[in-house]
């Protein structure tokens, strides 16, 4: 089975949307989902510079549009009907839409309100995120843990991103587990921590107008790497795991489990092809980077690789 993934935060780099535009129909889709959104997608995608795109409520719907967008491409080129899709954190809401899940105008909508709300909830207190890469799996966790911190992200291949207050990151940077190194993330506040809770009566709101279908293909769940086979309760999932942490590793080895033969992550691509490569060894993986690289995504799919 091959897994289609969606990339979480932090995916963006300034200009990533400009060879995407290049695409027919391609400037529709984005003006209609920055209509749904309620950010400006193809301003963003194209001219404004790294600190702007770095903000929450800019930075979740461009990620998601641009995933979309993507799928788009692929589904054009080549049949799906028998691929698996998992997103990271906000890439979830991509992998909804491609899954059948949500329609693309509802997961576009609930993205933009999930990014404001998030946010708000960063501004509420200083803090923020630092990936852990390397050490032992266990003297990290507790490390972490006596820091007074929470794993926000799991995500295999020797990578653990802690969060929580800045003063205790800096403490954990001082104190870092044996054989591994902390690195400050650049943004804006403790993601998928208790610090995001304010922000789930806003998406629940926006969430209860929504109609969720189940699944049309195998999806799996930041929570705890299962399968989810009821579109309400993927909903419900997309709602609270805001402010709980993301077990990528654990949707890794429902991969594994389910006989993965390869992956394409959808652009912004990169982050989770690297973590394949450490996790995953052996699975052939293509980044859709720039459309470039549809038509080696479309060779793994149809088994021409």
């Amino acid at each position: 089975m091959i897994i289609v993934a969606c990339p979480g935060q932090g995916s963006q780099t300034p200009g990533f949307l400009n060879e995407w535009l290049e695409l027919p129909g391609s400037r529709e889709f984005l003006g209609e989902a920055s209509e749904r959104t309620g950010v400006d997608l193809i301003q963003h995608g194209t001219v404004s510079d790294a600190d702007t795109i770095r903000d929450t409520a800019i930075a979740q719907p461009l990620i998601v549009a641009a995933s979309l967008l993507a799928w788009r491409e692929l589904a054009a080129r080549t049949s799906l009907v028998d691929a698996g899709v998992a997103g990271h954190s906000v890439g979830e809401f991509a992998a909804a839409a491609a899954a059948g899940v949500l329609v693309e105008g509802d997961a576009l909508r609930l993205v933009g309100v999930r990014g404001r709300a998030m946010a708000e909830a960063a501004t509420k207190a200083k803090t923020g995120m630092s990936a852990v890469v390397g050490g032992v799996e266990s003297d990290v966790l507790a490390k972490i843990e006596a820091h007074g911190l929470t794993p926000a992200n799991r995500n295999g291949g020797g990578q653990i991103v802690a969060a929580g207050a800045l003063d205790a990151l800096a403490a954990l940077a001082e104190d870092a587990p044996r054989g591994a190194r902390v690195i400050p993330l650049q943004v804006a506040g403790a993601f998928h921590t208790e610090y995001m809770s304010s922000a789930i009566p806003s998406l629940q709101e926006a969430a209860n107008d929504i109609v969720a279908h189940d699944p049309a293909r195998p999806l799996w769940t930041n929570s705890d790497g299962s399968r989810v086979e009821s579109g309400a309760r993927f909903l419900e999932l997309l709602v609270s795991q805001v402010a709980n942490p993301v077990r990528w590793d654990a949707c890794m080895e429902g991969f594994q489990e389910a006989g993965i033969t390869g992956l394409v992550e959808l652009a912004p691509a990169g982050a989770l092809t690297g973590i394949a490569k450490r996790a995953l060894k052996g699975t052939p993986a293509v980044a859709v980077k720039t459309p470039a690289d549809l038509d080696a995504a479309v060779a793994l799919l149809t088994g021409a690789a």
